[in-house]
């Protein structure tokens, strides 16, 4: 006997796979959405990881900038009290410059220069006097110069021919003034021997008498 299905297999079908379609549809969405939170959610703790270690340097960066301005400020403190130091070293110093000026101006004056007076102003002394010829005062500039220890740089303000004395006895002479520089201990090697115990007192025009 032969059997006829009469039922809609064919809707049947078509409803079965629009289902289906459905079914793998929604769990496609699912697991978007799940793909979709959890990449949200690594990149939201990477930026919380991120964020925590950005405080951390900031707060670093803070605490070294404290540092360097302490620093800084150290820096200032310690060339201020080496600045005062050097200021007291100097005083000390500047107390035996009378008679290291005195002993070199004895020294390095050559016979046949008088010097009538000198007068110091901080490092700086201005020494007038007389000589026989232009040639005593250029030995003079040249002793200062290059001999001295504690004497440099001379320079010569004025020379000229005057007379000295009267009547028969004058004679003619060369006089000159100059200005020379006085050197610190702390700008050359040592003081030397037998220049200690020096006045404290600064030194006004004095005389001193021409060697022959």
């Amino acid at each position: 006997m032969i059997r006829i299905n009469l039922l809609p297999h064919r809707e049947e079908k078509r409803k079965q796979k629009k289902a289906a379609f459905f079914a793998l549809l929604a769990l496609g969405g699912l697991i978007g959405v799940g793909v979709v939170l959890m990449v949200g959610g690594y990149n939201a703790r990477a930026l919380s990881i991120q964020e925590q270690r950005n405080t951390v340097l900031k707060t670093a960066i803070t605490e070294l900038d404290k540092k360097i301005a302490e620093i800084a400020t150290l820096k200032q403190e310690i060339e201020a009290l080496k600045a005062r130091q050097q200021a007291v070293e100097d005083l000390q110093g500047d107390r035996n410059q009378p008679v290291y000026l005195m002993d070199e101006l004895v020294k390095q004056t050559p016979p046949g220069v008088y010097l009538k007076g000198f007068k110091q102003e901080g490092q700086k002394v201005t020494v007038n006097g007389y000589a026989q010829s232009q040639e005593r005062v250029s030995e003079l500039l040249r002793n200062m110069a290059g001999v001295s220890p504690w004497l440099e740089r001379p320079d010569l303000i004025e020379v000229k021919s005057t007379g000295l004395g009267q009547g028969k006895t004058a004679k003619k002479v060369v006089e000159f003034n100059l200005v020379v520089s006085i050197k610190r201990p702390r700008d050359k090697d040592g003081p030397p021997g037998g220049a200690k115990g020096a006045p404290a007192n600064a030194v006004g025009p004095a005389h001193a008498a021409a060697r022959s």
